[in-house]
Protein backbone atom coordinates (compact mmCIF):
# COMPACT_ATOMS: atom_id res chain seq x y z
CA UNK A 1 0.00 0.00 0.00
CA UNK A 2 2.70 2.31 1.25
CA UNK A 3 6.32 2.26 1.11
CA UNK A 4 8.56 4.63 2.19
CA UNK A 5 12.67 3.90 1.05
CA UNK A 6 14.80 6.34 2.61
CA UNK A 7 13.08 9.01 2.07
CA UNK A 8 14.69 12.60 2.87
CA UNK A 9 13.53 16.14 3.51
CA UNK A 10 15.93 18.71 4.06
CA UNK A 11 14.99 22.03 5.79
CA UNK A 12 17.72 24.91 7.78
CA UNK A 13 17.11 23.35 10.97
CA UNK A 14 15.94 19.92 10.25
CA UNK A 15 16.34 17.06 8.21
CA UNK A 16 14.29 14.07 7.71
CA UNK A 17 15.40 10.22 6.51
CA UNK A 18 13.48 7.62 6.92
CA UNK A 19 11.52 4.26 5.75
CA UNK A 20 8.54 2.86 6.76
CA UNK A 21 5.82 0.46 5.47
CA UNK A 22 2.25 0.26 5.62
CA UNK A 23 0.63 -3.20 4.00
CA UNK A 24 -3.03 -4.11 2.80
CA UNK A 25 -5.17 -4.28 5.61
CA UNK A 26 -3.01 -2.99 8.39
CA UNK A 27 -3.73 0.10 11.18
CA UNK A 28 -0.12 1.83 11.30
CA UNK A 29 0.60 4.51 14.08
CA UNK A 30 2.82 7.08 13.85
CA UNK A 31 4.16 8.66 16.99
CA UNK A 32 6.57 11.51 17.86
CA UNK A 33 6.92 14.30 19.78
CA UNK A 34 6.06 18.14 17.75
CA UNK A 35 8.62 18.64 15.36
CA UNK A 36 9.42 15.27 14.67
CA UNK A 37 9.08 14.66 11.35
CA UNK A 38 5.16 13.43 11.55
CA UNK A 39 3.46 15.82 9.23
CA UNK A 40 6.25 16.21 7.29
CA UNK A 41 6.29 12.52 6.69
CA UNK A 42 2.81 13.07 6.13
CA UNK A 43 3.01 15.71 3.25
CA UNK A 44 5.89 13.88 1.35
CA UNK A 45 3.82 10.89 0.96
CA UNK A 46 0.97 12.86 -0.51
CA UNK A 47 3.19 14.79 -3.08
CA UNK A 48 2.49 18.40 -1.35
CA UNK A 49 5.99 18.39 -0.38
CA UNK A 50 9.04 17.77 -3.00
CA UNK A 51 11.07 14.75 -1.93
CA UNK A 52 15.06 15.58 -1.63
CA UNK A 53 16.41 12.10 -1.90
CA UNK A 54 15.00 8.41 -1.65
CA UNK A 55 11.93 6.82 -2.63
CA UNK A 56 8.18 6.99 -1.69
CA UNK A 57 5.48 4.35 -3.55
CA UNK A 58 1.70 4.42 -3.17
CA UNK A 59 -0.46 1.84 -4.58
CA UNK A 60 3.51 0.19 -6.12
CA UNK A 61 4.01 3.39 -8.36
CA UNK A 62 6.23 5.71 -7.30
CA UNK A 63 4.36 8.99 -5.88
CA UNK A 64 5.04 11.30 -9.15
CA UNK A 65 3.38 9.16 -11.06
CA UNK A 66 0.22 9.74 -9.32
CA UNK A 67 -2.66 10.04 -11.48
CA UNK A 68 -6.32 11.42 -10.26
CA UNK A 69 -7.70 7.97 -10.48
CA UNK A 70 -5.41 6.58 -7.75
CA UNK A 71 -5.69 9.67 -5.78
CA UNK A 72 -9.74 8.52 -5.46
CA UNK A 73 -8.26 6.04 -3.34
CA UNK A 74 -6.91 8.03 -0.70
CA UNK A 75 -9.33 9.21 2.32
CA UNK A 76 -6.88 12.30 3.47
CA UNK A 77 -7.47 14.44 6.83
CA UNK A 78 -4.38 16.79 7.90
CA UNK A 79 -3.78 18.78 10.33
CA UNK A 80 -3.65 22.11 9.36
CA UNK A 81 -5.68 21.77 6.09
CA UNK A 82 -9.64 22.22 5.37
CA UNK A 83 -12.52 23.24 3.21
CA UNK A 84 -12.70 27.29 3.03
CA UNK A 85 -14.51 28.62 6.04
CA UNK A 86 -16.86 30.10 4.46
CA UNK A 87 -18.50 27.06 2.54
CA UNK A 88 -21.16 25.11 4.64
CA UNK A 89 -21.63 21.54 5.07
CA UNK A 90 -24.37 21.60 1.99
CA UNK A 91 -21.36 23.30 -0.42
CA UNK A 92 -18.98 20.26 0.61
CA UNK A 93 -21.43 17.41 -0.30
CA UNK A 94 -21.72 18.80 -3.49
CA UNK A 95 -17.72 19.23 -4.45
CA UNK A 96 -16.91 16.08 -2.63
CA UNK A 97 -20.05 14.98 -5.20
CA UNK A 98 -18.36 16.08 -8.16
CA UNK A 99 -14.63 15.17 -7.09
CA UNK A 100 -15.46 11.14 -6.37
CA UNK A 101 -16.70 9.00 -8.45
CA UNK A 102 -17.67 6.41 -5.59
CA UNK A 103 -18.82 9.45 -2.79
CA UNK A 104 -21.55 8.11 -0.74
CA UNK A 105 -24.39 11.10 -0.08
CA UNK A 106 -26.76 8.46 2.25
CA UNK A 107 -23.62 7.99 4.27
CA UNK A 108 -22.69 11.46 4.51
CA UNK A 109 -25.90 12.87 5.28
CA UNK A 110 -26.35 10.07 8.18
CA UNK A 111 -23.37 10.87 9.84
CA UNK A 112 -23.87 14.27 9.72
CA UNK A 113 -26.61 14.05 11.10
CA UNK A 114 -25.33 11.93 13.59
CA UNK A 115 -22.58 13.79 14.55
CA UNK A 116 -25.47 17.23 14.84
CA UNK A 117 -23.84 18.85 12.31
CA UNK A 118 -25.22 22.44 11.13
CA UNK A 119 -25.86 22.22 7.37
CA UNK A 120 -26.25 25.54 6.77
CA UNK A 121 -23.45 27.10 8.41
CA UNK A 122 -20.38 28.43 7.59
CA UNK A 123 -17.98 25.80 8.71
CA UNK A 124 -15.32 29.25 10.17
CA UNK A 125 -18.00 29.32 12.50
CA UNK A 126 -17.69 25.12 14.29
CA UNK A 127 -15.96 24.23 17.29
CA UNK A 128 -13.03 22.28 17.31
CA UNK A 129 -14.35 19.04 17.60
CA UNK A 130 -16.92 19.78 14.98
CA UNK A 131 -14.37 20.70 12.37
CA UNK A 132 -12.51 17.24 13.36
CA UNK A 133 -15.89 15.35 13.21
CA UNK A 134 -16.58 16.77 9.36
CA UNK A 135 -12.98 16.07 8.44
CA UNK A 136 -12.98 12.17 9.47
CA UNK A 137 -16.65 12.15 7.59
CA UNK A 138 -14.97 13.33 4.50
CA UNK A 139 -12.08 11.31 4.39
CA UNK A 140 -14.42 8.22 5.16
CA UNK A 141 -17.21 9.12 2.67
CA UNK A 142 -15.69 8.15 -0.83
CA UNK A 143 -14.59 4.47 0.09
CA UNK A 144 -11.10 4.86 -0.04
CA UNK A 145 -8.85 2.12 -0.16
CA UNK A 146 -6.11 3.91 1.95
CA UNK A 147 -6.95 7.15 4.84
CA UNK A 148 -3.71 8.80 5.63
CA UNK A 149 -4.88 10.52 8.81
CA UNK A 150 -2.88 13.38 10.97
CA UNK A 151 -4.32 14.20 14.50
CA UNK A 152 -7.85 13.28 13.09
CA UNK A 153 -9.08 12.91 16.94
CA UNK A 154 -7.53 16.26 18.17
CA UNK A 155 -9.97 18.63 19.93
CA UNK A 156 -12.53 15.67 20.57
CA UNK A 157 -14.01 14.46 23.97
CA UNK A 158 -13.88 10.54 25.05
CA UNK A 159 -17.01 10.26 23.66
CA UNK A 160 -16.64 11.62 20.50
CA UNK A 161 -13.08 10.03 20.30
CA UNK A 162 -14.78 6.98 20.35
CA UNK A 163 -17.11 7.82 18.10
CA UNK A 164 -14.40 8.26 15.16
CA UNK A 165 -12.82 4.94 16.25
CA UNK A 166 -15.29 2.91 15.95
CA UNK A 167 -16.15 4.71 12.32
CA UNK A 168 -12.19 3.30 11.31
CA UNK A 169 -12.76 -0.46 12.28
CA UNK A 170 -15.70 -0.38 10.81
CA UNK A 171 -14.33 1.19 7.78
CA UNK A 172 -11.55 -1.64 8.13
CA UNK A 173 -14.38 -4.50 8.58
CA UNK A 174 -15.68 -3.78 5.04
CA UNK A 175 -13.07 -4.55 3.04
CA UNK A 176 -9.90 -6.59 4.59
CA UNK A 177 -7.24 -5.17 1.91
CA UNK A 178 -7.87 -1.69 2.81
CA UNK A 179 -5.35 0.03 5.73
CA UNK A 180 -5.14 3.01 7.55
CA UNK A 181 -1.19 5.69 8.29
CA UNK A 182 -2.80 7.21 11.36
CA UNK A 183 -0.32 10.00 14.10
CA UNK A 184 -1.87 11.08 16.99
CA UNK A 185 -1.05 12.29 20.69
CA UNK A 186 -3.33 10.19 22.54
CA UNK A 187 -1.70 7.33 22.98
CA UNK A 188 -4.84 5.11 23.90
CA UNK A 189 -6.23 5.63 20.28
CA UNK A 190 -3.66 4.34 18.71
CA UNK A 191 -3.19 1.23 21.38
CA UNK A 192 -6.82 -0.16 20.46
CA UNK A 193 -6.62 0.85 17.54
CA UNK A 194 -3.44 -0.17 15.29
CA UNK A 195 -1.22 -3.02 14.36
CA UNK A 196 2.04 -1.35 14.14
CA UNK A 197 3.33 1.34 15.35
CA UNK A 198 6.33 3.60 14.45
CA UNK A 199 8.36 5.89 16.43
CA UNK A 200 9.96 9.24 14.55
CA UNK A 201 12.16 11.58 16.33
CA UNK A 202 14.64 14.00 15.20
CA UNK A 203 13.44 12.99 11.21
CA UNK A 204 14.05 9.15 11.89
CA UNK A 205 12.61 5.76 12.87
CA UNK A 206 13.85 5.04 15.69
CA UNK A 207 11.10 2.00 16.95
CA UNK A 208 8.94 -0.31 15.11
CA UNK A 209 6.82 -3.19 16.70
CA UNK A 210 3.48 -5.02 16.30
CA UNK A 211 1.00 -3.32 19.10
CA UNK A 212 0.57 -6.84 20.72
CA UNK A 213 4.59 -7.04 21.17
CA UNK A 214 4.50 -3.43 23.02
CA UNK A 215 1.84 -4.29 25.33
CA UNK A 216 2.51 -8.04 25.94
CA UNK A 217 6.65 -8.00 25.77
CA UNK A 218 7.41 -4.81 27.45
CA UNK A 219 7.56 -3.43 30.78
CA UNK A 220 8.71 -0.71 32.93
CA UNK A 221 11.24 -1.70 36.16
CA UNK A 222 11.79 0.97 38.83
CA UNK A 223 14.95 0.16 40.72
CA UNK A 224 17.36 1.67 43.30
CA UNK A 225 20.66 2.17 42.43
CA UNK A 226 21.71 -1.31 43.99
CA UNK A 227 19.33 -3.06 42.61
CA UNK A 228 20.11 -1.78 39.05
CA UNK A 229 23.46 -2.71 39.53
CA UNK A 230 22.96 -6.34 40.39
CA UNK A 231 19.54 -7.12 37.78
CA UNK A 232 20.01 -8.89 35.09
CA UNK A 233 20.22 -6.51 31.97
CA UNK A 234 19.66 -9.02 29.46
CA UNK A 235 16.86 -7.58 28.27
CA UNK A 236 17.20 -4.13 28.59
CA UNK A 237 16.52 -1.55 26.09
CA UNK A 238 16.80 2.09 27.52
CA UNK A 239 17.51 3.30 31.52
CA UNK A 240 16.54 7.10 32.68
CA UNK A 241 17.62 8.39 35.53
CA UNK A 242 15.38 9.25 38.63
CA UNK A 243 15.63 10.53 41.53
CA UNK A 244 15.05 7.24 43.32
CA UNK A 245 17.32 5.54 41.29
CA UNK A 246 16.82 4.40 37.20
CA UNK A 247 13.46 3.60 34.99
CA UNK A 248 14.32 0.99 33.14
CA UNK A 249 12.44 -0.42 29.72
CA UNK A 250 12.69 -4.29 29.10
CA UNK A 251 11.39 -6.15 26.61
CA UNK A 252 10.57 -9.11 28.17
CA UNK A 253 8.54 -8.25 31.56
CA UNK A 254 8.01 -11.80 31.89
CA UNK A 255 11.50 -12.84 32.86
CA UNK A 256 12.04 -10.53 35.31
CA UNK A 257 8.47 -10.95 36.94
CA UNK A 258 9.51 -14.68 37.44
CA UNK A 259 13.19 -14.35 37.92
CA UNK A 260 13.71 -11.39 39.57
CA UNK A 261 10.27 -10.71 41.87
CA UNK A 262 12.07 -8.29 44.27
CA UNK A 263 12.28 -5.80 41.20
CA UNK A 264 8.44 -3.69 41.05
CA UNK A 265 7.65 -4.39 37.30
CA UNK A 266 4.71 -2.55 35.36
CA UNK A 267 2.99 -2.67 32.03
CA UNK A 268 4.48 -0.49 29.13
CA UNK A 269 1.94 1.59 27.40
CA UNK A 270 2.73 3.82 24.53
CA UNK A 271 3.52 6.95 26.33
CA UNK A 272 6.23 4.96 28.29
CA UNK A 273 7.60 3.52 25.73
CA UNK A 274 7.72 7.08 23.48
CA UNK A 275 9.20 8.77 26.95
CA UNK A 276 11.99 6.27 27.27
CA UNK A 277 13.08 5.93 23.88
CA UNK A 278 13.49 9.93 23.42
CA UNK A 279 14.71 10.88 26.94
CA UNK A 280 16.22 7.57 28.23
CA UNK A 281 19.89 5.99 27.47
CA UNK A 282 20.77 2.70 25.88
CA UNK A 283 22.36 0.24 27.79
Amino acid sequence: MLKINNAKKRYPAFELDCSMEVHPGEIVGLIGKNGAGKSTTFSLTLGLDRLDGGEIELFGKPIQELDDQIKQKLGVVLSDSTFNGNLTIQSIQNILKAMYTKFQPRFFEEKVKAFELPRKQAIRTFSTGMKAKLNILIALSHQAEFLILDEPTSGLDAIAREEILDMLRSYMEEDPDRSILISSHISSDLETLCDQVFLIDQGKMIFHSDMDTILSKYGILKVSPSQFETMDKSYLVKVKDETFGKVCLVNEKQYYLENEPELVVENANLDTLFTMYVQGESK
